[in-house]
């Protein structure tokens, strides 16, 4: 084969990837995950096998909050009508506003001032609720940052940040560093379905968390808390975060003085739902259509779920070249996320730090791998990820880009950006976890 004939099919595999790519957001998109399993007629709302008839409710509140804000309250607007208050947080602006609805823009991923202006409403207007009252919380990712305000006065916004810096930096995976927010909070692991008692609730769940754990997305605001003080003491020691908490939040864990979070057998949820409605699995069911629509054999293989990026990336190209062997064209799909340590890190995030280590074990090889993230932010960067293959060196030497210096410096963004395998969709107004295309003949 031709150097250009060569190019020419590596270009090929690189744009099916982003077909694939963008065909699973269309589908796992938030209008069309209501559409299947929320319905409205003549006053009644329909959640998956639950009925609510807004005649019987003295009132019926809605809390929106996360990345998918917005979307999720527009979605349930579009089938209710204007009828509908409460309050809406996410992390981005609103291309419009409904009209009923309190906005607030928090801040991702540590929260802001806005935040806490949106955790202190939310927590006012729970409170005051009567027992014949209805609440309709929309729970998507990033809630844990976008609303937010500590259990003790003592922690500052700049100390929450630090605290959220350190968590995030960390290592561990979502549900650890989630473990830890929650006991922190006083609106997360279960502290707003606390606060809205005694009404009843239903939770409408966009996930962006593995599917056995729940109550990790968005640290749990509606749901019973899984998790205990001694997990964040343990998960503190393990990561070695007291060294880099603030004072008031290191006291805390020294003095062993962390609060615990309702559980099961609170009070809180005995007139409590909780429907999910999208997930990571959607999104990678779709993904594997539309592979299948384009020709290629499909496997999927979740098992590097929250592993170190190094790991999954030998992993997932080992799984590749195995299945190769017996299909071709094949197509890995694998989805959930991968972590990173960063230390000093550039500009960037896990699915450009995992395209690259990629892209260093393929050179050569007729390999295309996409990674990013549902809600089209990948870290610090404006963008949603990165697609790479067997070239992606070869064109990046030949514009004097430097693989090995953009890895340890966590600096993956711009050397994307000079050789256009970024992977842009803009902020999408969903967070369904990230998707890891990998492509071979």
């Amino acid at each position: 084969m031709s150097a250009v004939d060569r190019e020419t099919r590596l270009h090929s595999m690189r744009e099916a990837g982003r077909r694939i790519f963008n065909s699973a957001l269309a589908e796992a998109s938030i209008a069309r995950g209501f559409a299947r399993s929320v319905h409205y007629e003549r006053g009644i709302l329909r959640v998956c096998e639950d009925l609510y008839d807004f005649h019987s409710y003295s009132r019926v509140l809605v809390v929106s909050l996360g990345k998918a804000g917005h979307t999720m309250v527009a979605a349930l607007s579009e089938l209710v009508g204007n009828s509908l208050e409460g309050i809406v947080a996410s992390s981005v602006q609103p291309a419009t506003q409904v009209q009923g609805f309190r906005y607030f823009h928090g801040g991702h991923p540590t929260p802001n001032a806005e935040s806490m202006y949106a955790a202190n409403a939310m927590l006012r207007g729970l409170q005051s609720l009567p027992a014949s009252a209805l609440v309709i919380f929309l729970i998507s990712g990033g809630g844990s940052s976008i609303v937010e305000q500590p259990i003790d006065g003592e922690i500052s916004l700049d100390d929450l940040i630090v605290t959220y810096r350190a968590l995030v930096h960390s290592g561990a995976p979502i549900a650890e560093i989630n473990a830890v927010r929650k006991h922190l909070s006083a609106v997360k692991g279960g502290r707003l379905a606390h606060a809205a008692f005694p009404a009843q609730q239903v939770s409408l769940l966009i996930s962006d968390v593995p599917d056995n754990t729940p109550d990790a997305l968005a640290s749990g605001p509606t749901m019973p808390d899984s998790t205990s003080v001694e997990d964040c003491y343990r998960i503190a020691q393990r990561y070695e975060l007291l060294q880099q908490f603030p004072q008031s939040t290191r006291e805390l864990f020294e003095r062993h003085a962390l609060e615990e979070t309702p559980k099961s057998d609170d009070p809180a949820f005995q007139r409590a739902r909780w429907w999910t409605l999208l997930s990571n699995q959607t999104a990678s069911e779709e993904a594997g259509a539309a592979a299948e629509r384009a020709g290629f054999i499909v496997h999927v293989d979740n098992s590097c779920d929250d592993w170190d990026y190094e790991r999954a990336a030998d992993f997932l190209l080992r799984r590749l070249r195995e299945l190769r062997k017996q299909f071709s064209p094949v197509c890995l799909i694998s989805g959930g996320e991968v972590t990173v340590k960063v230390a000093n890190g550039g500009v960037g995030g896990r699915n450009q730090q995992f395209a690259l280590a990629c892209a260093q074990k393929i050179a050569g090889e007729d390999i295309t791998v996409l990674s990013a993230g549902t809600d089209g932010i990948d870290g610090n960067s404006p963008t949603a990820g990165a697609v790479v293959d067997g070239s992606t060196l070869e064109r990046a030497l030949a514009r004097g880009l430097n693989t090995r210096a953009a890895l340890e410096k966590f600096d993956a963004y711009p050397f994307f950006k000079a050789i256009g395998d970024t992977v842009e969709t803009g902020p999408t107004g969903n967070n369904l976890r990230d998707l890891r295309i990998l492509l071979a003949y």
